[in-house]
């Protein structure tokens, strides 16, 4: 037994059999010694704590007076009772239920945290995986903080052939997914200034990170056709996040005017543009643009993920540095740690090299084709002309713009199983959702989408 959970102080004016007993009964009465504990004999409770014999035993005499322990002849000490039921009670109640839902309960996802369990190459990844383990002479070192050398090539070819990526090996840095590669860079964007800039709408948890980071983070408006320039030369703005392939308003790409503009604001400016361009590879209803990086490798930050193309749960992710960037972070690349796993890094490259990742991805773009396609012409069918339906093809979801009649459908959808999120809407009249299509099966698209007309209509 571990005695983390007693306190003594030496120059208290209690007795340390007084402080241990306290120590001990406390203990018991939360629950942290069950019933049935055995307790450390006296000599090597004396010992393990540094006191007197008969400090522990005026502790345990104590005790045993008072109904905590028993002493069992040639056995020893044992707690003799439990935490009370009504104290159970008491404690389970205080904690909201709400903390309790299990995804279990969720029949129909609409949300954005997970893939379709039919989609995921699962099989194959765990072949990998295995394979993988049985080197033991690889898995039992640490990986290497920029990411290992094998991953990096396999993304340096995949980037390129797929998104138009400029880049080697040497300019790439893996890690577990876009917030730990964030940090990472903010580190290494001191030259730049304080003055950030984000998408009005765009991707919290990159704003939440430039936030920790102490980084001044306005939010720049969005047009048809993309992000307002003129704000960024107004606002001395001197770096920018922003997802070139899908805006997360309007969900259409960026224009390529717009990306001209875009690129030559950072020469002029001397700024950076940080691209985030989640699932942009996966864009189904045309040919995906390629990387604002390949335009100009020198003001551009690329980051990609593998989230939705792979599994959710294998976090990893990577940027591409420009190669000024690239030195200032090698330079002290010994300093930090690899956050995403040796072991499915080494599965990944793997993965890549045989070609299995082009074809799970020609795959999907079929699969999410024909989600998105019934997913909108349900919503159409039950909603009409009421409802305001704009896809995004980057974030995999649809969002659902009705007119607000004072119902919570997030929160009354849950309790029938069904997930989705509510998300903001500029007109206090209205009531958006978005509905990510890409964890839910094909055949319960419709069920779901008739819960939430079930929903909606209780109060029309």
């Amino acid at each position: 037994m571990t005695y983390d959970f007693v306190e003594l102080n030496r120059n208290s004016s209690m007795p340390l059999y007084q402080q241990l007993y306290k120590n001990i009964s406390t203990a018991i009465e939360n629950g942290n010694l069950p019933q049935g504990t055995k307790l450390p004999s006296i000599r090597k409770f004396a010992e393990d704590l540094g006191l007197s014999r008969t400090t522990v035993e005026g502790a345990y005499q104590q005790l045993c007076v008072e109904g905590f322990i028993i002493s069992k002849p040639q056995s020893g000490y044992y707690v003799n009772i439990n935490i009370s039921e009504s104290k159970k009670q008491k404690n389970v109640q205080s904690i909201p239920k709400s903390l309790y839902r299990s995804e279990n309960s969720i029949r129909y996802n609409l949300g954005s945290n997970s893939i379709d369990s039919e989609t995921a190459d699962i099989k194959l990844w765990r072949l990998h995986i295995k394979d993988i383990l049985k080197k033991q002479d690889i898995i039992v070192s640490y990986g290497e903080p920029q990411g290992e050398i094998e991953l990096r090539r396999a993304i340096s070819f995949y980037s390129y052939t797929v998104r138009g990526v400029s880049c080697t090996e040497d300019n790439i840095v893996i890690g577990a997914g876009t917030q730990p590669l964030l940090y990472l860079l903010c580190g290494l964007l001191r030259n730049f200034g304080l003055n950030a800039a984000i998408e009005k709408g765009g991707f919290s948890k990159a704003e939440q990170v430039f936030n920790d980071c102490g980084f001044n983070v306005s939010h720049i408006s969005c047009k048809s056709d993309g992000i307002n320039i003129n704000e960024l030369y107004n606002n001395n703005i001197k770096i920018l996040f922003v997802n070139p392939s899908g805006n997360l308003i309007t969900g259409q790409p960026m224009k390529i005017s717009k990306r001209y503009d875009l690129i030559q604001w950072a020469e002029q400016s001397d700024g950076l543009i940080i691209e985030d361009d989640y699932n942009g590879e996966l864009r189904f209803t045309s040919r995906p643009i390629p990387a604002l990086q390949g335009m100009n490798s020198d003001r551009v930050v690329y980051i990609g993920s593998f989230s939705k193309l792979l599994l959710p749960s294998v976090r990893i992710g990577y940027m591409v540095l420009p190669p000024y960037l690239s030195k200032n972070y090698q330079s002290k690349s010994a300093l930090y740690n690899q956050t995403a796993s040796k072991i499915e890094q080494l599965a990944l490259a793997k993965y890549i090299c045989e070609g299995q990742l082009d074809r799970q991805l020609r795959r999907l773009r079929k699969i999410y084709a024909q989600k998105s396609e019934l997913l909108n012409e349900t919503l159409k069918r039950e909603f009409g002309s009421a409802a305001k339906i704009t896809l995004h093809e980057n974030s995999l979801s649809v969002t659902l713009v009705l007119e607000d009649n004072g119902t919570d459908i997030e929160a009354e959808a849950l309790k029938h199983g069904l997930k989705v999120s509510k998300t903001e809407t500029e007109n206090k009249n209205e009531y958006a959702l978005r509905l990510g299509f890409a964890g839910i099966r094909t055949d319960d698209i419709v069920s779901a989408v008739n819960i939430i007309k079930q929903i909606y209509n209780k109060k029309r």
